[in-house]
């Protein structure tokens, strides 16, 4: 699993945009700026729909202020389901919304999870994490079933 200080792997993305698909590779994301990224199960799902990225939404502004450049969310989901999501959570313009479709980036930083007795098959975990220029400043890995580390009202307690 990635830990504090090492460099994110490089993989690409699909991003939904008003235009339609754009690829977007890690270092297009998270080079030379502050990144708060968080991951979620699944796209439409119950926490992470009332919860984790509202928190996101809710705090950008707070985010903003402590040194975050940008608010990123990455699923196993595909483009589609996660520009659908961002539609419907209004936050198009306030979050870049990363398709990790097959899993790529999930599996490369070790935060990847089977959902398959859900009826989900392969999944990431629930997290949060901090990344300056492509490392990982600061990381909050939810145990299964919780939802307390990776929200945003605890990303925004470890900046300085």
């Amino acid at each position: 699993m990635i830990k504090v200080g090492d460099k994110l792997p490089d993989v690409q993305f699909n991003v939904p945009t008003s235009e339609g698909m754009k690829t977007m590779r890690t270092a297009d994301v998270f080079g030379g700026k502050t990144v708060a990224l968080f991951a979620v199960p699944g796209a439409f799902t119950p926490t992470c729909s009332a919860r984790h990225l509202p928190s996101f939404r809710d705090l950008k502004d707070d985010l903003k202020a402590k040194g975050v450049d940008t608010i990123a969310c990455t699923a196993v989901n595909d483009h589609f389901v996660m520009g659908a999501w961002a539609k419907d959570q209004s936050v198009q313009n306030d979050m870049i919304m990363l398709s990790d479709g097959s899993g790529e980036f999930a599996r490369a930083v070790g935060l990847d999870a089977d959902f398959s007795k859900f009826g989900m098959g392969p999944r990431s975990k629930r997290y949060s994490m901090l990344v300056k220029d492509g490392v990982v400043e600061q990381l909050n890995v939810e145990e299964a079933g919780e939802y307390k580390v990776s929200s945003a009202e605890h990303l925004l307690g470890q900046l300085t």
